[in-house]
């Protein structure tokens, strides 16, 4: 099940315009304290800089939206590129442009094109990606339902995540949380019943989004 879209990694972007510099950080984050530290931690690199311009947005629906102009004329840096993120769809990251200035001012409309330019060279070079929730399984089998749990696992109705082998095998099968009940039923009729699920759980798998 889909739970957003974020960007897939940590990424930097540069960019120049009338003599001015615009340095582009971003990073995937799971929570306002971990965006909180992201930023701080880019202000602390470039503390000699003009402005360092801080955007966050956090939760599944985007439930946390914050920026900040961080000196600039008031709806000119940060404001821009939150809402190219909100209008992007993407959520649980946080950016930082830092600008040192070259002596030319920009006016309002290029100070919005230059914040938002870099903030979105940075967008690029994250990579975007697709959050889903998963199900992870623990079973116990006998080795002789191994082989042809394997098979099944290489049709992609499920992925064998880790397996033991002691007297029994343990082995965890995972795949999206909506085919939980599918791959309940796969594992009980390939073992004939004879199987012991153990325990299970939810996590977040995160994958790539084709850009072309």
């Amino acid at each position: 099940m889909k739970l957003y879209d974020t960007v897939y990694q940590e990424a930097k972007a540069e960019y120049i315009t009338q003599k001015s510099r615009f340095i582009a950080h971003i990073s995937p984050v799971d929570s306002c304290d971990e965006a909180k530290a992201f930023i701080s931690s880019i202000k602390s690199e470039y503390k000699d800089a003009t402005h360092n311009v801080p955007v966050m947005v956090v939760g599944e629906k985007q439930e946390i939206q914050w920026s900040s102009e961080d000196g600039e004329p008031q709806g000119t840096a940060g404001a821009p590129i939150l809402r190219m993120i909100v209008e992007r769809g993407l959520t649980n990251l946080a950016i930082v442009v830092t600008r040192y200035f070259g002596g030319i001012k920009l006016g309002t409309g290029g100070l919005v094109r230059a914040y938002s330019t870099s903030a979105r060279l940075a967008i690029d070079k994250a990579l975007l990606s697709e959050v889903r929730e998963a199900i992870v399984l623990t079973y116990e089998i006998s080795y002789s339902h191994l082989a042809q749990i394997e098979n099944i696992s290489k049709t992609g109705v499920f992925k064998i995540a880790k397996i033991e082998y002691t007297d029994k095998i343990t082995l965890d099968v995972s795949g999206d949380i909506d085919q939980k009940q599918s791959i309940i039923d796969t594992i009980t009729e390939v073992t004939a019943g004879k199987c012991k699920l153990l325990k299970e759980k939810s996590r977040k798998n995160k994958f790539l989004i084709d850009s072309d």
